[in-house]
């Protein structure tokens, strides 16, 4: 079966790696009814596989977002739930590309927020970028975020800080 090939290719080895996930995206880029195998994968029993689903999730979703629509309600669902910080980081920029109602958004929103006080500094970052690109469509957010974004920029890590600049650039903008 197609989708036990796909989940069967993110099988292996340790967390370091992405296995054969480019592999995996460009199957699902070819067919992107394989899609949903990959999804499931992101709530495999294998912490690998769910990292690594993850991973060519979002790289398949930053092209072809439309793929993301049908899973809205399960993508928000693990964005508030995840633990792992290499599924937490993909999702925080997966997310902002589905179309949410506003009660949705809010609910984004405080994921995010709360991925602000993870350990992981690029969970941080990438939650930074995800409130961001939320911000873009949603002005209700906007000087909340902008808000969020200078005070990353004066006390983050230096991942946050370099990305708060830019994203602070880019919301001056709008």
């Amino acid at each position: 079966m197609a989708g036990n090939k796909i989940i069967a290719l993110l099988r292996g080895g340790d967390r370091r790696s992405i296995g054969r996930g480019d592999s995996v995206v460009a199957m699902v880029a070819e067919k992107p009814a394989l899609f949903s195998q990959l999804i499931a994968g992101l709530w495999d029993a294998d912490p690998v596989v769910r990292m690594r689903s993850a991973d060519a999730a979002e790289k398949i979703s930053r092209k072809n977002y439309g793929l993301l629509a049908s899973y809205r309600k399960e993508l928000l669902s693990l964005l508030a739930e995840a633990s792992e910080q290499e599924v937490r980081w993909h999702l925080a920029v997966m997310v902002p590309r589905l179309s949410l109602n506003l009660e949705e958004r809010k609910l984004a929103v405080s994921s995010l927020q709360r991925y602000l006080d993870d350990r992981s500094s690029i969970v941080k970052t990438f939650a930074l970028q995800g409130l961001a690109d939320l911000a873009q469509i949603e002005p209700s957010i906007r000087e909340t975020v902008i808000e969020i974004l200078q005070e990353a920029r004066r006390k983050g890590t230096a991942a946050m800080k370099a990305r708060s600049k830019k994203l602070l650039r880019g919301l001056e903008k709008v």
